[in-house]
């Protein structure tokens, strides 16, 4: 067998990240399966209901991709991180429970309550294909041929906007269209519907609304498509827009807070820690639980700007505390182990801008101690004699209030004096200051107002 004859019977699909609705020419001649592998990446407003009703019909429409997979699905990031907000809905409270159920739950259901796995699109120009003003329209039928489902949007350019889309823009105006269905479906009388109207330019919102069935007569039935809507057509009967009680109410991250680490899964993420450079997952000796940093060596690069400071970088918390005080236990294992280990507060960036963050950060190195306000030890306010060995556990404590900052190793204050105005709040810290092994313990994080 020819490698290219193995290579074809090994690829069942090919990928390929935000692709803005299109697919070049050379993709759709291979013959393979086309995916958006990741899409979407927008607010969840009315925007990012629309951009992602869009999405999911103009990705076959225009680029034959058969399937879209949001970035991402739930968004659970604390407020202010990079993609905060960015999940077809939030749920980012869980000490408390709080969920927000958005636009794009909706118009994903347009879609996903009506079809399943190993229904297929029909073809272009045969119940796939553009409205005579703009938007679109996709046909799917089940393995027997026996259900249908046909889903329209009218999105326009200037509200359907994604972060990473084609920005070529395009013209949708309200418009009648007749449908009409040939060969077996021809003899359907009618067919379920479920609205959507997204609530721009003085419209209200309606979300997901049964609304009575289409009649067909001989095959035909004329609906009507105001812009920034979408309906669904179906054969099915199992729609169900559901309810849900009212989600407990909002409530800031809980102080004091205590994490033991005791009582996880082994190698899983710690809870409420949200890393950001590195990788921290839970370890135990006995049934002592810890968080370990596991990364010894730099990584094949996603976010180059960040990785390559090659230091570890977990934050928690609300970017809006001021005074408060992070203490922790950690030690340094003998083998592999990082050259330090730091706790922060008021830290103010994440994500590919990590390298960037200002805050109040106590670096406890082995032979010394440096108070910054950066991660990188660039800009020092003080430092100082410090001594501590690997592979024993050893405390670390940040106390910040107004201008004034008290650091203590082992319980010995190593210094306590002012410190720079700004910045004024951020996130809780703590991290490694190169990639190598460390380990964290005892949690504790108290407010200082």
């Amino acid at each position: 067998m020819s490698k290219d004859k193995e290579l074809k019977d090994i690829v069942y699909s090919i990928g390929v990240h935000y692709p803005g609705t299109q697919s070049p020419k050379q993709a759709q001649q291979l013959g393979k399966t086309l995916w958006s592998s990741e899409d979407y990446c927008q607010k969840n407003d009315e925007t990012g209901g629309a951009c992602w009703a869009r999405v999911i019909n103009r990705n076959y429409v225009l680029g034959y991709m058969t399937s879209t997979i949001a970035w991402d699905l739930i968004a659970s990031y604390y407020i202010n991180l990079p993609g905060w907000g960015m999940g077809l809905m939030t749920a980012m409270e869980p000490w408390n429970g709080h969920y927000v159920v958005s636009p794009p739950i909706w118009t994903s259901a347009h879609t996903t309550q009506f079809t399943e796995i190993g229904w297929t699109y029909l073809k272009h120009g045969h119940g796939v294909g553009t409205l005579p003003q703009g938007g679109t329209y996709v046909g799917l039928t089940n393995p027997k041929r026996d259900q249908l489902t046909i889903v329209m949007e009218t999105m326009t350019f200037e509200h359907s906007k994604c972060v990473w889309d084609a920005k070529t823009p395009f013209t949708v105006n309200p418009q009648n269209v007749t449908l009409s269905l040939e060969g077996k479906w021809s003899r359907v009388q009618e067919m379920n519907m479920w609205f959507t109207q997204l609530g721009f330019d003085g419209k209200s919102n309606i979300f997901f609304e049964k609304r009575p069935p289409l009649k067909f007569i001989k095959g035909k039935a004329e609906v009507f498509l105001d812009v920034n809507q979408m309906i669904t057509l179906t054969t099915l009967d199992t729609g169900n827009k559901g309810a849900y009680p009212a989600p407990p109410p909002h409530i800031e991250f809980p102080l004091p807070y205590f994490d033991s680490f005791d009582g996880y899964n082994l190698y899983q993420e710690p809870y409420y820690l949200s890393q950001q450079i590195g990788s921290f997952e839970i370890l135990a000796e006995g049934k002592n639980g810890f968080v370990r940093q596991m990364v010894t060596q730099m990584t094949i690069p996603w976010c180059k700007q960040a990785d390559d400071i090659q230091k570890a970088y977990n934050v928690f918390g609300d970017i809006k505390w001021t005074d408060i005080s992070v203490e922790f236990d950690f030690r340094i294992p003998s083998k592999n182990g990082s050259s330090g280990v730091f706790v922060a507060a008021r830290a103010t960036k994440g994500g590919c801008s990590s390298a960037g963050t200002s805050g109040i950060f106590f670096h406890a190195l082995p032979d010394q101690f440096v108070l910054s306000t950066d991660i990188q030890r660039q800009h020092v306010v003080k430092s100082g004699d410090l001594s501590y060995g690997p592979g024993s556990w050893h405390n670390i404590a940040l106390s910040v209030k107004g201008s004034s900052a008290k650091l203590t190793f082992d319980q010995t204050t190593v210094y306590f004096g002012s410190i720079p105005t700004w910045p004024t709040a951020g996130w809780a810290a703590l991290g490694t200051d190169s990639y190598g092994l460390a380990d964290f313990d005892n949690l504790k994080i108290n407010s200082l107002m």
